[in-house]
């Protein structure tokens, strides 16, 4: 049998074939530069506005550049003094919450039982529970057990607050490490801790950042936990302390707001930065195990 003929294309139809490329590739275009300017304009407002003598709430170029505004916000009892609450807060409850994380997650791997799923179940719905709905028992609880107004306490409930969701991000990222290597750490006499700590955690750098990063920054811009924990003004992070710039009657300090928050989103940034290698490392196990 004879190959079949092919037809020539008319140039009518690959014209229009080629207009409705176009036309989609300039739409997807389209779209994509409003997206990016949603993302782009908030933050071109704040490197600006933090630099101009008469900032306001249009997006402009200042006439005069001036650092006047971070001269006016880089005091103790402004910027350095809720910074180093903010450090110690959210900095030792995600330390409590990895360290809680990687234990709880641990048993969760590596053994099965029957109430494993509903254990996981009940996690995972805890992290859909609103903050704002469990802050009254919670303030309640505060001021009989004598927490309130307390940093420790206010670290415990952030890393409680936190905890569900990282140990469900913990137990995900555990799963991916072969218990083959913990097999052979414990035919040399290690105990199931040992095998933890020096061969699952450091082979799941990724995951531990990962958790790391994410608690510590749903940490960092929580404003209603330590408005509601904290009482003493000397004990209150950034995230309150930046409600400070909005005055009576609705009047703003834009350029002091705008200096404040990037010296505020500085240490988010820092943290992303030293461990990003980790963020897009692999595990690298693909000739550990020998099958």
């Amino acid at each position: 049998m004879s190959d079949a003929v092919k037809l020539p294309v008319p140039d009518a139809v690959r014209r229009t074939a080629a207009a409705r490329r176009t036309t989609r590739r300039l739409a997807a275009d389209v779209s994509l530069l409003a997206v990016a300017a949603a993302f782009v304009l908030p933050l071109a407002w704040v490197l600006l506005s933090a630099v101009d003598a008469d900032a306001d709430l249009r997006v402009k170029v200042p006439k005069e550049f001036t650092f006047a505004n971070f001269d006016a916000v880089l005091v103790d009892d402004v910027t350095f003094t809720p910074l180093l609450n903010s450090l110690i807060l959210c900095g030792g409850a995600t330390l409590l919450t990895v360290a809680c994380a990687a234990l709880a997650a641990y048993p969760l791997s590596r053994y099965r039982s029957r109430t494993g799923r509903a254990f996981l179940a009940t996690v995972l719905f805890a992290t859909c529970l609103p903050i704002t709905a469990i802050m009254v028992p919670v303030y309640a609880l505060f001021v009989q057990v004598e927490l309130i107004d307390t940093m420790h306490g206010t670290i415990l409930f952030f890393a409680a607050s936190q905890l569900p969701f990282a140990v469900w991000l913990m137990k995900n990222f555990m799963d991916g490490v072969p218990k083959e290597l913990e097999e052979a750490a414990w035919t040399d006499g290690a105990s199931p801790f040992q095998s933890l700590l020096r061969v699952v955690l450091p082979l799941m750098g990724p995951g531990i950042a990962v958790v790391t990063v994410y608690s510590f920054v749903m940490m960092w811009g929580n404003f209603f936990v330590p408005f509601m924990l904290l009482l003493s003004p000397e004990q209150m992070p950034a995230s309150v302390s930046i409600n400070d710039f909005f005055g009576n009657r609705g009047t703003v300090v834009y350029g002091q707001l705008a200096a404040f928050s990037i010296i505020y989103s500085t240490p988010v940034l820092l943290l992303y930065i030293l461990i990003a290698r980790r963020l897009g490392a692999g595990f690298a196990l693909g000739g550990a195990v020998k099958g």
